[in-house]
């Protein structure tokens, strides 16, 4: 099974830890203008994922992998985020990221 972790700068971020194993990893950019960065975990066995609330107060919640949409392949996944990024003629793109640059702090774009 599969996820789709989701990540806006200056809002929240969204951490794989035990029980996920990312593997593959997008920056949604809308007008060239970053802003989401979603991941593609594989689901090992159920576990919490940290969501953490970057606005002030900083807010850590660990939500059940329960409650996440789930996908039963990767390609399923991939067609999830390609549906839900797509606005007709609007620019709107997902790029790919390294894996190693998931853990890198997003910046907010004006």
């Amino acid at each position: 099974m599969y996820v789709i972790l989701t990540s806006k700068p200056g809002q929240f971020r969204s951490e794989a830890g035990p029980g996920l194993n990312p593997v593959e990893a997008y920056d949604y950019r809308f007008y060239g203008r970053l802003r989401a960065r979603f991941v593609v975990a594989e689901l090992l066995n159920p576990t919490r994922v940290r969501v953490i609330d970057e606005t002030e107060p900083v807010t850590v919640n660990a939500v059940p992998s329960k409650f996440l949409e789930s996908f039963s392949t990767l390609d399923a996944a991939r067609r999830e985020l390609h549906h839900l990024c797509s606005f007709g003629a609007m620019q709107a793109e997902l790029v790919p990221v390294a894996l190693a640059d998931i853990s890198r702090p997003l910046s907010v774009q004006p």
